[in-house]
């Protein structure tokens, strides 16, 4: 055996044994927290995805990983090499590898190991660990609490759990890990990341996860953020690169897919999918400009099989007034997508023939917040699924119509230029500005996804 073979494997990269713990499975135990005064008192935290060594406006806030885990697998793959920075903030929670529903049991196993592990080299090293709890259904009860001593102050997440954007809650999950925690580590304190449910007992410190995002960081320094190289602290932001926001925490644990797809009524296309089981309904869908008819054909689950368009949505479009759309849904989150699209030039509409006529539902006045994209990501989300969409930037409109392989965009009596991708497609120039500089910014005037 050469020197270079053994040293590989004895090393503690390869065998991470030096923090033995209790019972079969030997997970690391993170020491217990020693609370000082003060340090609970109006708590923010950091995302280790902005921490960094010339920080010097935050280092009273501890450090959290309810991030997607490729933003701090390096913690795990080289942890000596942020040991410096992150002993310099007030304390620093276990890395939240995550635990969805959906993972190999084995892969839930090896992530609560390397949350335990982490912590517990972190506190070797002189670093104030507080562990950060994460469970998958009741089969992960019998190791995901395990290297966490009795009586310890401990960190979870509602988010994942919450009922947002188009996603139902997950609080029936949520609530049976949080309650087998509260009965198997007794925990001291709770910092809970995001809104804590009603329902939640013990003592809890709500960490308000907006009041701790980078709006309302301070740099009075400017430097290149060394995992984020398209965000520059302190200097005039970038927007090239795809992100949800660090700080929506949409990750850890629940389902991987965010739990089912629900309507959001603040926007009139997305209750258009939903129905009267077994009939047809119409419904008015308000713009900026007036609005229009859509009528929908649902089935026995309440569906939408076809929905009826009676707008062209635009010059451009390449649709006819009215156009029916198939709809698919889709995923293990049950989403609806657009499929074939149907077009009557010759003025022959058949109709919607179904089992009972239910009327028209008037929807909300038009509301130009709910439909505006509020990330990058959700634009490239609308395209993957086929919108519609009209938007407005300085005075002038432009239709962006979606098929889920091309996407084309029109304005005014121009060419239309087709895309072969959302990325692609946000570099179009809107009245001088890359579309995707603006995006966020832009008024939606129609959105059908």
């Amino acid at each position: 055996m050469t020197e270079e073979n053994y040293n590989y494997r004895t090393s503690q990269t390869l065998l991470r044994n030096q923090f033995p713990g209790k019972g079969k499975l030997q997970i690391p135990i993170i020491p217990k927290f020693q609370e000082q005064s003060g340090d609970f008192d109006d708590l923010l935290l950091i995302g280790f995805d902005r921490t960094h060594l010339e920080d010097q406006n935050h280092l009273d806030r501890m450090v959290h990983f309810f991030l997607y885990d490729y933003r701090f697998e390096r913690v795990w793959k080289n942890p000596d090499n942020d040991i410096e920075k992150l002993s310099r903030y007030r304390a620093v929670l276990s890395p939240d590898f995550s635990m969805y529903l959906e993972m190999a049991p084995v892969m839930q196993l090896y992530n609560v190991f390397r949350n335990r592990w982490c912590g517990a080299y972190w506190a070797s090293k002189g670093i104030r660990v507080i562990p950060t709890v994460n469970w998958g259904n009741e089969s992960t009860f019998d190791f995901c609490f395990e290297g966490i001593e009795k009586g310890c102050v401990v960190a979870v997440s509602t988010y994942m759990a919450s009922e947002h954007d188009n996603r139902q809650a997950q609080k029936e999950w949520f609530m049976a890990g949080y309650n087998e925690m509260l009965r198997r580590i007794e925990p001291e304190k709770i910092i809970c990341y995001n809104t804590p449910f009603p329902e939640m007992q013990g003592n809890i410190v709500y960490v308000d996860y907006e009041r701790s995002s980078w709006r309302y960081m301070s740099y009075e320094r400017s430097f290149q953020h060394e995992d984020m190289e398209a965000f520059k602290v302190g200097g005039a932001p970038r927007h090239d690169y795809d992100t949800i926001n660090p700080y929506l925490i949409g990750k850890g644990g629940g389902s991987a897919y965010g739990g089912q797809w629900k309507p959001n009524p603040n926007k009139p296309n997305d209750m258009a999918f939903v129905g009267e089981p077994n009939s047809r309904q119409r419904h008015f869908i308000p713009t900026k400009k007036g609005g229009y008819w859509v009528e929908g054909k649902y089935n026995e689950n309440g569906k939408a099989d076809i929905i009826r368009h009676e707008t062209g949505h635009g010059e451009g479009s390449g649709h006819s007034n009215p156009h029916d759309h198939k709809v698919e849904w889709v995923g293990p989150d049950n989403h609806p997508e657009w499929g074939e699209i149907i077009n009557y030039p010759d003025g022959n509409i058949p109709d919607l023939k179904t089992y009972c006529w239910k009327g028209a539902r008037i929807m909300a006045q038009y509301d130009p917040e709910a439909l505006r994209f509020k990330t990058i990501s959700e634009f490239k989300w609308s395209m993957r699924y086929g919108a519609e969409v009209v938007i407005e930037w300085k005075n002038k409109e432009f239709g962006i119509w979606s098929d889920r392989e091309t996407i084309r965009i029109t304005a005014d009596h121009a060419a239309e230029q087709k895309f072969n991708s959302a990325d692609d497609a946000l570099e179009y120039i809107v009245c001088g500005d890359r579309l995707r500089d603006v995006i966020t910014q832009v008024t939606v005037i129609d959105r059908t996804i």
